[in-house]
C-alpha cells in the first residue's frame, strides 16, 4: 500500500517559488553589472544563475505536485501544515538563546537551555538532565577554550570580581 500523498508540498513549492520571484525582482537593486566585464565576471552573474535555478526548480516542483495531487488526491493540507509550524517553536527557542547569551553569558545560558530543551523533549530523569548539563558544559569548554571561538561575555559578567570576570569571558 502506498503512503498518502503529502498535499502540503504544494504550499512549500509555492512559498519557495514566491521567494525566488521576490529575489528576482530585487536582483537589479542588490547586485551590479559592470560595463566592460565579461559575463561570468559580473557581480550579478552567479546570483542571477542561482535565482534562475530556483525559479526553474520551483516551477518544476509546483507542476509535479499539482499534477500528482490532481490525479491521486492525498491527505488534507491542514494537519501537515500544523506539523510544519510546530517546528517554529524550536526557532523561537534558538532566537531566545541568541538574545540571552550577550545578556547572561554563554555558559549559564547554554547550561540552562540544554536542561530546558531536554525537559521540553520529554526527558525527565535526573540522569538525563545531568547528561544534558554535562553536554552543555562540554560544548562551552570545547568552543571557548579549545577552539578559541570568540563569543562576547555576558553583560552580567560585569558584576563579577575582575579575576573571575576575565576567566569567564576568556574560557567560559
Amino acid at each position: 500500500m502506498e503512503p498518502p500523498h503529502h498535499r502540503a508540498e504544494i504550499v512549500f513549492g509555492a512559498v519557495a517559488f514566491g521567494a525566488a520571484l521576490v529575489l528576482l525582482a530585487l536582483l537589479g537593486r542588490e547586485t551590479t553589472w559592470v560595463n566592460g566585464q565579461p559575463l561570468t565576471r559580473q557581480p550579478g552573474f552567479w546570483p542571477a544563475v542561482s535565482i534562475g535555478g530556483m525559479l526553474l526548480c520551483g516551477a518544476a516542483e509546483l507542476f509535479r505536485v499539482w499534477r500528482r495531487d490532481r490525479h491521486a488526491g492525498g491527505a488534507p493540507i491542514g494537519p501537515e501544515l500544523v506539523r510544519w509550524l510546530r517546528a517554529g517553536e524550536f526557532v523561537a527557542w534558538f532566537m531566545a538563546y541568541v538574545w540571552l547569551v550577550p545578556q547572561l553569558g554563554y555558559l549559564p545560558v547554554t547550561l540552562a537551555f540544554c536542561a530546558i530543551l531536554a525537559w521540553r523533549l520529554g526527558y525527565r530523569s535526573a540522569r538525563i538532565l545531568w547528561m544534558a548539563l554535562a553536554t552543555g558544559l562540554t560544548v562551552v569548554v570545547v568552543f571557548k577554550s579549545l577552539l578559541k571561538v570568540s563569543i562576547p561575555g555576558g553583560a552580567v559578567y560585569e558584576a563579577l570580581p575582575q579575576t573571575l570576570r576575565n576567566f569567564m569571558i576568556l574560557y567560559l
